[in-house]
């Protein structure tokens, strides 16, 4: 017996798949919608605006917000300070200041819009206890950290209920636990948003996929295409020839920072995941496809296409 769900969270598509009890694919649901609840920077309310208005003091914060700024920061550490949820201010100054689906198709350009890299970074995020704060300054935006996170959490809880297996997919941060349907591992698709067929399957029973790209999430600004991947070297979307990188992992958040990552160091793709049990492919903007050495044990032996040089251009 399975459930599936389709429904929106975290400004997302998110697919839920939990063999199981429905009522714990539905008790997932209200988890995801509760974490939004606290992390989303859109939401008055939420524990993250609420931080971020903080201004230097210190505000009570749940667990999963604690749980979330300290990922946060291992994120920065891992990613050699690539992932940094401390861009908010850059990220609004591209154009990213509502809700995605708020964002106008083409706005007038701003005087400015690039941002040199800030003084601060997460390192300056103080947690103690059931209180957090940022320092003066400094605000915070969990962005794809939040998404694999979440995504964690929810399917390490569905386990713990009784589930036999989980998959949850919040807008490309995707974790896997247990056995898919059919008793065996899940395939997962990696698609390319220009691409009609996956660009390779992969099988996993217990990890993480995350992809980044630049394909998705664009508007544009005075005429010019922008995207939402702030690099935090230059403080403006990032210009890397990579414009997707999907990364397998053991946890959600940790595909999502080697994603990530890997997208925004262009040369050199793999660096980051050579040596951990993490993989990683990647497309440059001329649909040349590659990846990292151990990517053919989730693939099931298969090679990936050396190009899709043709759908991407098509």
């Amino acid at each position: 017996m399975a459930a599936e769900l389709d429904f929106a969270a975290m400004g997302s598509h998110v697919h839920l798949v939990v063999v199981g009890p429905e009522e714990i694919a539905d008790e997932a649901r209200r988890r995801v919608e509760q974490l939004e609840g606290r992390w989303s920077r859109f939401r008055p309310d939420s524990e993250v605006s609420r931080l971020n208005a903080s201004q230097g003091e210190l505000v009570a914060v749940s667990a999963d917000t604690s749980a979330l700024l300290r990922t946060a920061v291992e994120a920065w550490r891992m990613s050699g300070g690539l992932v940094d949820c401390t861009m908010l201010d850059a990220l609004e100054a591209a154009g990213y200041d509502a809700s995605f689906e708020a964002i106008p198709e083409d706005r007038p350009a701003r005087a400015g819009s690039a941002l040199p890299a800030s003084l601060l970074g997460p390192s300056d995020i103080e947690v103690a206890g059931a209180t957090a704060g940022l320092p003066p300054g400094l605000r915070f935006d969990p962005g794809g950290i939040g998404k694999g996170l979440a995504a964690d959490i929810v399917s390490s809880e569905a386990m713990a209920r009784g589930a036999e297996g989980v998959c949850i997919n919040i807008g490309g941060d995707l974790r896997v636990s247990g056995v898919a349907p059919s008793g065996g591992d899940w395939t997962i698709g990696v698609e390319h948003p220009r691409r009609s067929s996956p660009v390779v399957l992969l099988g996993l029973r217990e990890g993480a996929v995350a992809t980044s790209t630049t394909l998705r999430r664009a508007w544009r600004v005075g005429g010019r295409s922008v995207h939402h991947l702030i690099d935090p070297r230059t403080g403006a979307p990032s210009e890397s020839p990579t414009v997707l990188a999907t990364a397998v992992a053991a946890s959600g958040w940790m595909a999502e920072t080697l994603a990530k990552a890997t997208l925004l160091r262009g040369e050199h793709p793999f660096d980051l995941v050579g040596g951990s049990d993490a993989e990683a492919i990647v497309v440059t903007h001329d649909g040349t496809v590659s990846a990292s050495p151990g990517l053919q044990r989730f693939t099931g032996h298969a090679e990936p296409p050396v190009s899709i040089l043709e759908e991407v251009a098509s």
